[in-house]
């Protein structure tokens, strides 16, 4: 193996130089230089031009094969030929009439007809506006004002949900947060059914449970069917309102979310991403007899609900053109067998290298633990799920420098993903694929010679 002349992050350096230059003017105006956590990434992240299909092109001209998905919300791949018409043509009527229009009507219908808990809908700016929203219905319906969590679910930053999101999983470590409102979060591990049924059956002022729908972080910890159903069970039998985010999953691991997968139906449901086609947008669907609460109706409480962008059309003309393709299931199918298949090769390259990494994943998610040290998936295993899941193993601390590093050396084989891992649209090709393992093997080999990994 040759010896490197210039260490990883020089190469990168060298390599992006007018990210690096934006970068530079961006630190003068965003705190971080940036305007999402997750994308920052030292010594600078890179800036993107545009984006078809499952490439993006950086602004210094690199080719990259992406795994970002639009932090989720790509499913048809960028730039989908039908979706962009469908905006330009709203576009030259209007992006923002101050009124109803047709289209947010046809936007409600597909939710309704899609997912199976929605029998009335109301459309929000965000995942985050989504859930905040299922929580101040919930108390107003139960005249609890206490939610359930699960540690390591993300369902937004407002903050009755922010707390235990990411390690320590303790509700009062969210700096911001007061500790009155950290109070009436609950916060349990994930998949323990009996954890559920005696955190219920001790605090009647838990109105709520909500749970990221296939696990924290779009499946990191996954969560399966047989939880999400005893789930349903423990929450009926103590009368509670139970919410499934799917600002994720929904549309994504089946064209009615995980609850359209394993039919099991919650009481509210949070979507956002995929159902507004790639553009701002998010929804709350579920039970009319909760939802009435947005009502006018005299004598009885009503929450209040503006919202400048609310049903906006650009993202309803979206959000119609994508459901209707997602209807079909091609796209959710096609990107479910493109994670599948790169997981199963990284897998066999990891054992054919004697490597101590290991792939996992569901649905259209894909995962990466480095230096890992518990039993190793048997070839052709896809249902593997590294530590039997254990929270304390997959939810740790990440480490920052390798995390950084990794991305570097992927980026310099032409591949750019979020973290350890990404999500993938259905516009993934083998060839992609194959380029995305070699990529790994390659970036592999950069942080052994750093002296980063052994």
């Amino acid at each position: 193996m040759a010896v490197l002349t210039q260490s990883l992050t020089e190469r990168y350096i060298a390599e992006f130089p007018q990210s690096r230059k934006l970068y530079e003017q961006a630190k003068t105006i965003f705190p971080a230089g940036v305007t999402h956590d997750g994308r920052f990434m030292g010594p600078f992240p890179i800036y993107v031009d545009r984006a078809q299909g499952s490439h993006k092109w950086d602004v210094d001209g690199h080719e990259l094969i992406d795994f970002w998905s639009g932090h989720g919300s790509m499913l048809l791949g960028h730039s989908h030929p039908e979706v962009v018409r469908a905006v330009q043509q709203q576009m030259e009527r209007s992006t923002h009439p101050g009124a109803c229009h047709e289209l947010e009507i046809a936007w409600g219908q597909w939710v309704k007809k899609l997912v199976i808990s929605a029998e009335r809908v109301r459309f929000v700016n965000s995942g985050t506006e989504a859930t905040l929203m299922a929580l101040r219905l919930s108390r107003i319906y139960t005249g609890k004002p206490k939610v359930l969590k699960f540690s390591g679910h993300f369902h937004g930053w407002h903050d009755y949900l922010m707390a235990a999101s990411d390690p320590p999983y303790d509700p009062r470590s969210v700096p911001g947060v007061a500790n009155a409102v950290a109070d009436d979060t609950v916060i349990i591990p994930p998949n323990d059914p009996a954890a559920v049924e005696k955190t219920l059956a001790n605090d009647p002022n838990i109105g709520c449970v909500i749970i990221e729908a296939t696990g924290g972080h779009f499946g990191q910890v996954p969560v399966r069917g047989e939880f999400l159903q005893a789930l349903r069970d423990v929450t009926k039998k103590h009368n509670r309102i139970l919410i499934f985010d799917e600002v994720i999953s929904g549309f994504r691991v089946h064209p009615g979310g995980a609850q359209g997968l394993w039919n099991i139906k919650p009481d509210l449901t949070t979507m956002a991403k995929i159902l507004a086609g790639g553009l701002p947008g998010g929804c709350l669907a579920g039970r009319a007899d909760i939802l009435e609460i947005l009502d006018f109706r005299p004598g009885k409480p009503k929450m209040k609900h503006p919202g400048t962008f609310n049903g906006n059309p650009l993202s309803a003309a979206a959000g119609v053109t994508a459901l209707s393709i997602v209807a079909s299931g091609e796209p959710g199918r096609k990107a479910n067998d493109s994670a599948r298949k790169l997981r199963l090769k990284l897998n066999a390259m990891f054992q054919e290298r004697g490597s101590n990494w290991v792939a996992y994943g569901d649905f259209s998610a894909w995962y990466i633990v480095p230096n890992y040290d518990g039993p190793k998936p048997k070839a052709g295993d896809d249902a593997f799920v590294p530590y039997g899941g254990a929270l304390d193993k997959l939810g740790a601390p990440k480490d920052a420098k390798l995390q950084h590093a990794f991305r570097q050396g992927m980026l310099l084989h032409g591949v750019d993903l979020p973290r350890l891992g990404g999500m993938t649209m259905m516009s993934h090709t083998e060839a992609d694929i194959d380029q995305t393992v070699d990529a790994v093997a390659g970036t592999m080999d950069l942080l052994r010679q750093e002296g980063i990994i052994s």
